[in-house]
């Protein structure tokens, strides 16, 4: 019998290719032979990234197409990305398909295609293979996006673009959480043409998302049980996570700094404010200082991943004035083992923008949250950070829209003197531990997954 051959495909982005490259590994592990398709330029930062004893490349076979961008092109610019790649990547993936199943005895039997990829999915029916779409983030904002059609016939959004008719707070069913129009994430951006290109490249997708023989959450019942249950379609796997299956993380754009967690066995248990923004946050210049600021008002160790990108304007030189002020109990680095920082000891709480895969590591490993979501589908992780599960704080902005250094200070007292809520983060672990357990929700449905993708 021939092995089951997948390709899975990513969108372009870390937050997509890590949890897509967790549930490749996952898929080896029973029996598969993946090929993971990445774009050029990210392949090469993925492997560049990689760490010398990570045997990702002996597992599954990492190959790439391009992405029809030049290499010095902006890639955090998001019409440029998604007309290029929507315009390119399509017949490149074709082609590649073809020559695999040209040279390869075992074909491709099936394309898993990020849900952002609607392009691929259309490639896997013309060439007549089965598919399924993946979603890495919440199965609420999936939701959302596959709403939008009756979101338009209610009035509660314009068929243009995709802005709210009135600003309100809204549910997708009675039993979800409320969600503010303000920030759904197709208007985001702050500029109208990339809105409006955003709304017409998720419709587009809601259409191709029809072609998917199976839809798969990196998520749990467990966790957002009301919008599984508004699409039963949609079906949980995760969380999706190296620290499950004891494995190293995989996927990362930035080499990571390990030297952090030799800090961190140095550290009292629990008293480590880790304060990472995931791969897209950018502060200006006011803002950073002042979260800066609001570190060293704390007196407390921190643990503070600053990319090399993450202001508008080069801040060496405070940066620098800044490490020598607080080098006594403060660490800064260009990224970090996330998952091993959250599961050590010494981490007392996350001060996160709420990416998913961020949420979900938290979660797991039983951390109260910070939250300071920067766009799209952050603000409503947030709100089941703080309102649904309640294992974590916002922050208030002043009037200008900063984060002021004594906001942060004051949240980060509040936050690791409120007992309750650190028993709920606590109890919230143990919850979502089981799902992924033999006879948890998630592992039956992946499960059930790969016995379909083995038919």
């Amino acid at each position: 019998m021939e092995t089951p051959h997948v390709l899975a495909i990513p969108y372009p982005a870390q937050g997509h290719v890590i949890p897509l490259l967790e549930l490749a590994q996952c898929l080896v592990h029973h029996g598969f032979k993946v090929t993971f398709v990445n774009t050029e330029f990210n392949h090469k930062r993925v492997m560049n990234a990689l760490s010398d004893n990570n045997n990702l490349t002996n597992l599954v076979n990492l190959v790439s197409i391009p992405d029809g961008l030049e290499p010095w092109e902006d890639r955090n610019d998001l019409i440029k990305l998604t007309e290029s790649t929507s315009e390119v990547m399509p017949g490149k993936l074709e082609e590649l398909i073809e020559k695999i199943n040209g040279s390869d005895k075992n074909k491709i039997t099936c394309v898993i295609a990020d849900g952002s990829l609607g392009w691929a999915l259309e490639v896997a029916v013309k060439m007549g293979i089965r598919r399924a779409a993946f979603w890495p983030g919440a199965a609420a904002q999936w939701a959302l996006q596959l709403s939008i059609p009756e979101l338009i016939a209610d009035g509660i959004i314009e068929s243009y673009a995709g802005m709210p008719v009135n600003n309100r707070m809204i549910q997708l069913s009675p039993s979800m959480p409320s969600m503010n129009t303000e920030h759904f994430p197709w208007i985001c951006f702050h500029e109208e043409n990339t809105n409006n290109f955003i709304f017409d490249f998720l419709t587009r997708n809601n259409k191709a998302a029809k072609f998917a023989d199976r839809l798969v959450c990196n998520s749990s019942y467990e966790l957002e049980s009301a919008a599984f249950a508004l699409f039963p379609n949609i079906l949980p796997i995760g969380s999706l996570l190296a620290s499950n299956r004891h494995g190293k993380s995989s996927g990362h754009f930035w080499p990571e700094d390990s030297t952090c967690l030799d800090w961190l066995d140095q550290q009292p248990g629990q008293s480590v404010i880790y304060v990472a923004f995931g791969s897209f946050t950018v502060f200006d210049q006011i803002q950073f200082q002042e979260l800066a600021m609001g570190l060293e008002l704390t007196n407390r160790p921190f643990l503070w991943v600053v990319r090399p990108d993450i202001t508008k304007a080069a801040s060496d030189a405070y940066l620098t004035e800044f490490k020598e002020r607080v080098a006594t109990r403060g660490r800064i680095v260009g990224w970090a083992p996330q998952d091993k920082v959250l599961g050590h000891p010494s981490v007392a709480c996350f001060l996160s923008h709420c990416g998913w895969n961020s949420t979900i590591e938290g979660i797991s490993n039983g951390i109260p949250f910070l939250c300071w979501p920067y766009f799209a589908d952050q603000f409503f992780n947030q709100s089941y950070i703080c309102d649904v599960w309640k294992v974590g704080l916002g922050f208030n902005k002043d009037e200008g829209g900063i984060i002021r250094h004594e906001e942060i200070k004051d949240k980060v007292e509040q936050l690791l003197a409120d007992e309750a809520l650190k028993s709920r983060a606590l109890h919230l672990k143990e919850v979502t531990a089981k799902t992924v357990e033999e006879g948890g929700t998630s592992s039956n449905n992946l499960n059930n997954f790969i016995k379909w993708m083995k038919e």
